[in-house]
């Protein structure tokens, strides 16, 4: 088929969505630093969000404010929040009583607290500290004498478009994605991705739609989900002392797939 066929079969096919699809325009608001690899992540998404966007008739931007101009902030005017900060700022944001029904992104903290703090809103991208332990553990029950380091994201990794998103990121902001800029990433992506869905953006409503409907495709292989502990699960990259991806955990046999790392449920 020539490449003018496949133009032309390309726009009969988004065509129709450009026609019907109804303009939303949509803000995420963003509490942290804007000089680190998290917000580097949240602009490549922001990019790739408004790249599809094009074609659906969405519009996106990422405000960064402080904690009082978003309590300032009319409820409707706020879709989800994303933080990029230390544990305790993240859950202070979290148990706004305006946020209550806003998707609340942990970008930054592995504190297991912000897991076992159970809240309904708060929704954690980066690996738990007991995530961690339990992937070195898998690790280790089969090479005792081999000593490696637990990550949510490698620069090296290949699979599942994976390399793809590597070198977006690499040539947009000339350094290497890391396990911050993943995460920065995978909240802009999964908010997208759920506004191209459903064509909403209300809070409660995308809340929902993210604890209980959410499957995303992270560049990562299997289908990374919340938990009831708002723990994204997800594959953890196992890697050696001279940077190499040396396993991915799950290991291959362990019972409880992706969640055999981890808390799993919310304490009673």
């Amino acid at each position: 088929m020539s490449k003018l066929k496949k133009l032309g079969l390309m726009v009969l096919f988004i065509w129709p969505q450009i026609i019907f699809a109804n303009p939303i325009n949509v803000t995420l608001h963003y509490i942290g630093p804007t000089d680190g690899q998290v917000w580097a992540g949240v602009q490549q998404g922001l990019t790739e969000a408004n790249l599809q966007g094009q074609f659906l008739g969405q519009n996106y931007q990422v405000k960064n404010v402080t904690e009082q101009e978003l309590a300032a902030l009319p409820e409707s005017e706020i879709t989800a929040v994303l933080v990029g900060t230390d544990a305790k700022h993240i859950l202070d944001v979290a148990k706004m009583k305006k946020l209550a029904h806003v998707p609340v992104f942990n970008l930054s903290s592995d504190a297991d607290g912000l897991r076992q703090a159970c809240l309904s809103n708060l929704l954690n991208i980066p690996l738990s500290k007991q995530m961690k332990a339990d992937a070195l553990a898998q690790w280790q029950a089969k090479n005792p004498d081999t000593l490696v380091t637990a990550h949510a994201w490698h620069h090296d990794f290949v699979k599942f478009a994976a390399s793809q998103l590597n070198k977006r990121f690499t040539r947009n902001h000339k350094t290497q994605m890391d396990d911050d800029a993943w995460a920065g990433w995978a909240a802009v992506k999964m908010l997208s991705d759920t506004v191209a869905r459903t064509q909403k953006i209300d809070a409660a409503g995308m809340l929902n739609y993210l604890k209980n409907d959410l499957s995303f495709d992270g560049q990562k292989g299997d289908t990374a989900t919340f938990r009831e502990t708002g723990q994204l699960r997800q594959i953890v990259l196992l890697i050696d002392k001279d940077d190499n991806i040396v396993a991915e955990a799950p290991l291959r046999g362990v019972k409880g797939g992706l969640d055999s790392l981890g808390m799993v449920t919310c304490k009673k």
